[in-house]
């Protein structure tokens, strides 16, 4: 019972820090340089993929920035 209860922390802990950096991503993504519809796109990549779509932001979607 103990165990499961420290994965369930964990698990939601994780899920916080998920939540917490695509946020950030969010809001630098709005507050790039990027033409409009590559701020649409890539805030729907963040939102539909969550873990993978804000990795793919930090590491490509910020050149040119």
């Amino acid at each position: 019972m103990t165990t499961l209860l420290a994965l369930s922390t964990t698990n939601s802990l994780v899920g916080l820090i998920v939540l917490i950096l695509d946020i950030i991503a969010i809001v630098m993504i709005l507050k790039g340089g990027k033409s409009v519809g590559m701020k649409v796109l890539w805030i729907v990549i963040v939102l539909l993929l969550p873990l993978i779509g804000m990795i793919l932001y930090f590491l490509l979607g910020r050149g040119g920035d």
